[in-house]
């Protein structure tokens, strides 16, 4: 007995040191596995208002319940709901947008503004199109904007527009007929064109 303990005696240091790694390796793989991405904490409220006019626009009777947007469907930046551009109702303003796009970081927050003081008359909606949800919504945070807002991680909205280019505004009548306009706005110039596009008068 004494000598087969011997004999084993002078492997047990190196089966340990052989273990030791194969056992930090193994725990490593279960926290991996076992722990999700922590989730992006988002600014924007919800989208749950968006398949309806906004409060003070009468619905248009005999009218199609379809706009002419492209037929696609973008999840809600806040929670998991999918909203389908088709069944959104004008009046309504929507931009799209990037974090990385410096011409769109002037441009969100005068959206916000127009959101803000149309608010009920207009309904007015961000896409984040190309972007890393974590960067948007840091941008977000930062600039205050709060505005409902899908993510379009591929840009799928912009390629079916048929741009390359960020900032993109999409005007959107009560009618459900749209206008694409493929350059930044300032204060000024998007009051103008939410006038002339959707017939709602908002002050700069």
């Amino acid at each position: 007995m004494s000598q087969a303990a011997n004999l084993r005696s002078p492997r047990s240091p190196v089966l340990s040191l052989l273990a030791a790694p194969l056992v930090l390796l193994l725990l490593a793989a279960v926290a991996a596995c076992g722990d999700d991405e922590p989730a992006v904490a988002s600014p924007f409220v919800g989208c749950d208002a968006l398949s309806a006019p906004p409060p003070s626009v009468a619905p248009i009777s005999g009218a199609s319940t379809a706009t002419d947007l492209p037929d696609l469907k973008l999840p809600c930046f806040t929670g998991d709901d999918e909203i389908s551009l088709r069944a959104l109702r004008g009046p309504a303003v929507i931009n799209i947008w990037a974090s990385w796009c410096q011409p769109c970081r002037t441009e969100l927050p005068v959206m916000q503004s127009l959101a803000d003081k149309a608010a009920g008359r207009l309904t007015v909606l961000g896409v984040d199109s190309g972007d890393q949800r974590d960067k948007g919504a840091d941008f977000a945070t930062d600039k205050g904007v709060r505005m409902p807002t899908l993510f379009d991680e591929k840009g799928a909205l912009l390629n079916n527009l048929g741009r390359i280019n960020l900032p993109v505004t999409v005007f959107l009548d009560s009618a459900g007929r749209s206008y694409v306009h493929p350059l930044p706005l300032d204060a000024r110039g998007l009051s103008e064109q939410v006038r002339k596009h959707t017939g709602v008068t908002v002050t700069p």
